[in-house]
Order: structure tokens, then sequence, then C-alpha cells
């Protein structure tokens, strides 16, 4: 696997090397000890896995305090914009975003460390989204970002008009207002 660093410290892009022939394909989608090397020691306890259509939009969400999660994030059918947004109050890149897209061609993962926001939106007609993470959903810690906030300036590419989102992501607080973390 390839390990790419971005333009935000501790966010990583994961290519792994994909071995094709008249079968189909195999690779080795994650190694604890490779993944230990160049990014370090996460202790991953939970997958996850949703399913959604073109347009649906999850997120910006997190995890507070002690129940944060770092993830690390893929998808197995169809095709995605994933977004992480520091939100480490202490760090030199807090506010900014790394935009990838993440498919089942591209079979790319992203690492997104704790003290992010994340989330993502369907580009194709439907989407299958698996991610491990080194902490249990803790509805007690849960909160969020607003998906288009103007500070944030993320650009999704498709017309707003077309996002599909929950009620609760409607009403998720603006960045300025946010609970970030130190």
């Amino acid at each position: 696997m390839e390990y790419i660093k971005t333009e935000i410290e501790g966010v990583y892009i994961i290519e792994p090397k994909v071995f094709n022939d008249a079968r189909g394909y195999f690779m080795e989608a994650w190694k604890q000890t490779e993944f230990n090397e160049y990014i370090g020691k996460v202790d991953f306890i939970q997958d996850n896995e949703s399913k959604s259509s073109f347009g649906v939009l999850r997120g910006l969400h997190y995890q507070k305090g002690e129940l944060s999660q770092a993830k690390l994030v893929r998808v197995i059918k169809g095709k995605v914009l994933d977004v992480a947004v520091d939100i480490r109050k202490s760090s030199p890149t807090f506010g900014k975003h790394v935009m990838v897209e993440l498919s089942e061609d591209n079979k790319r993962q992203f690492f997104i460390p704790r003290g992010f926001a994340h989330g993502f939106l369907v580009l194709s007609e439907e989407a299958i989204f698996t991610y491990k993470v080194d902490n249990p959903y803790a509805p007690q810690a849960e909160t969020g970002i607003r998906w288009n906030d103007p500070d944030l300036a993320i650009e999704w590419p498709i017309d707003f008009s077309e996002v599909q989102t929950s009620e609760k992501d409607l009403k998720q607080p603006f960045f300025k207002n946010a609970e970030v973390f130190d």
C-alpha cells in the first residue's frame, strides 16, 4: 500500500496495490503492521457500513472529547467525495479541509485522525461506504458542523438543491459556533 500524506498533518490517503486478472482482483484492504509503521498505532474496535443514493450528504460529524474517533474509510460500491475538516484549535490548519474521491474503481482509503469533522457526498447512483473507528458510537458525544458553512468553503460538486441530508444535519451549528478541540 502507498500512504500519501495530505496538506493536513495526520490525514492520509491510502492506495492499495491491486492485482487484477481474468478472474477479478485481489488486494490487501488493511494491514495492521504496515498501518502502524506509516500512521501509528490506532486500535480500531468497530466497523460500520452505510448505503446511500446519489446526492446523499452525511456530515459533517464528529464525537467530542475522550469519545472522539479516528476513522479509516473506503467505498466498496459507487463513488463519494469525502471531506475531513481540521477542528483542532491549536493546529496550523484549523478550519482547513482535505477532500478526496473514494470509489470502487480507485479503491482508495482515507485516514482521518481524532480532532476532525467528517462527511461525504454520494456522486454515484448508489454507494456502499465502510469505515473502521477506534471508539464506539456515543450519542451523548455526537455533534457536527453545517455541511454548507460558507466559512469552510467546501466546494461540493453538485447543486445544493440536489443534496439529500438529515434534519439533524440541517440544524448543525456553523463552524464559528461549533464545539472544537483544543
